[in-house]
């Protein structure tokens, strides 16, 4: 069998998920080995795959020829993208032709699109109705190739089988969207979205750089690794989405991975970055795959001896409540939200609870906290990427205080006096970020608290 065939059987039996990408790596060395041998007897014989799934590989390798098209009046045709028929019940790859008036894109599937985006720099691909495939690159969204189609409903529902196990497809039919992890061999790992829409479905892929980049090749402060040192207490870490969360998470974990020897429960939904134990035990468990709710993950993992638990997105009453009695029972809670600075984290996550439990909450939380890092990706001045500007917010007797009275407003004020813990607010990142030329006085002026500070370099 030759390796185009090798990599077609493997890659369409792991998107249906009927391998684990584990046993698609084990599979690709064992047929290394072994020149010559079929790649499906081989996961028959391996016991990977049943009869009934050989045979929908073999059907996929020697489809029917088709019938021929009848002839288009058409001297230039519009641009369109066209998905063959697989004629196995869950053939996954997608053989993709892409038409256009500036001449073909020779691109055979959604791997090869995503390929595009992954070999730009891009951090999401979209597929969507009614648009050209696109990438954001830098912050904005922009066609992955020169001329490309615009796709119609039937396009984009015939690529879901493609890349969408029985299970996924069978949750986007119940709910209208999945959310899920997603690996191309060889590439990269995504987290894919895809959604029902009014004129059809949608798809987007976050592509996740599979190397875990440590803090000091993120330029992190020391005060952020100080956070990473406790033994309890509760680390929350904000901005808006795509801000760059899951990698300073990811980050934290490491540094954790690396100097300590205890157990880490990561709940994600779904999981992006996957970690190789260096120093701790590492438990990854993502929503819906592995657990129902991130509620009933955190509640079950306080019975899992765990010393640090990671919790992906705090979105709910349960999920926040269940993290705060985690970090006062003796472990160390890391978390993310949606909120853009220290004060807003704190009223959001007390605002969640009944005004009749609030006052205790407060005083929970003022005890457990241990600090609050939110962020903001701004795009470079010289367009070459974007740069991370954070504030830092530490507790401290003046922050406990603070919570403990119901003043956060007040918050900005301790953050600014207390540099020499390592705090910095938003706004004096976003000036020493202009001050060195990293970002464009514009940039920084759109994206400021206080504006004014912002307005003489305006002009």
């Amino acid at each position: 069998m030759s390796p185009e065939h090798i990599e077609f059987v493997l890659a369409s039996a792991f998107h249906s998920g009927w391998i684990t990408i584990d046993q698609y790596h084990a599979a690709h060395e064992g047929l290394q080995a072994l020149p010559g041998v079929s790649a499906i007897d081989y996961l028959v014989e391996q016991q990977m795959i049943d009869a009934a799934q050989a045979e929908g590989l073999r059907q996929a390798l020697n489809p029917p020829a088709p019938a021929p098209e009848a002839p288009t009046a058409e001297a230039h045709p519009t641009p369109r993208i066209h998905v063959e028929a697989q004629p196995a019940p869950a053939a996954p790859v997608a053989k993709v032709e892409f038409q256009r008036q500036g001449g073909p894109f020779h691109g055979q599937g959604l791997h090869d699109l995503l390929k595009l985006g992954f070999d730009a720099g891009a951090s999401d691909v979209h597929i969507g109705v009614d648009a050209p495939p696109l990438m954001r690159l830098n912050g904005t969204l922009t066609p992955l190739y020169f001329d490309a189609p615009v796709l119609q409903p039937r396009d984009t529902e015939a690529l879901l089988p493609t890349f969408l196990n029985k299970m996924q497809m069978e949750h986007l039919e119940k709910f209208k969207g999945v959310d899920f992890s997603y690996d191309v061999p060889g590439m990269a790992r995504l987290r894919a979205s895809v959604v029902r829409q009014r004129k059809g479905f949608d798809a987007v892929f976050r592509i996740i750089n599979t190397k875990v980049r440590t803090m000091d090749e993120l330029g992190m402060p020391q005060s952020l690794k100080t956070l990473t040192q406790y033994h309890n207490g509760l680390v929350l870490v904000t901005g808006a989405v795509g801000s760059g969360k899951s990698t300073t998470l990811a980050a934290m974990v490491q540094e954790v991975n690396t100097h300590r020897h205890d157990h880490i429960i990561t709940l994600e939904d779904p999981i992006e970055y996957t970690f190789v134990p260096a120093g701790c035990q590492i438990t990854q468990r993502e929503v819906h795959s592995h657990t129902n709710s991130f509620g009933a993950a955190l509640r079950a993992s306080l019975r899992e001896d765990p010393d640090v638990i990671i919790v992906g997105e705090m979105r709910d009453l349960e999920t926040i409540s269940l993290a705060i009695t985690a970090s006062e029972t003796g472990h160390l809670v890391i978390a993310t939200l949606h909120t853009s600075n220290a004060a807003r984290t704190l009223d959001r996550v007390l605002d969640a609870f009944p005004v009749e439990q609030q006052g205790q909450i407060r005083t929970m939380v003022s005890e457990s906290l241990r600090g609050i890092v939110s962020q903001q990706l701004v795009p470079k001045a010289d367009g070459t990427g974007r740069v991370v500007a954070l504030e830092i917010m530490v507790n401290t007797p003046a922050v406990a205080a603070l919570i403990r009275d119901s003043k956060t407003f007040m918050l900005p004020g301790v953050i600014q006096t207390g540099k020499r813990l390592g705090m910095k607010l938003m706004d004096d990142s976003l000036l020493e970020l202009m001050e060195a030329g990293t970002i464009t006085p514009h940039e920084a002026y759109d994206r400021a608290e206080q504006k004014k500070i912002f307005e003489p370099y305006l002009k």
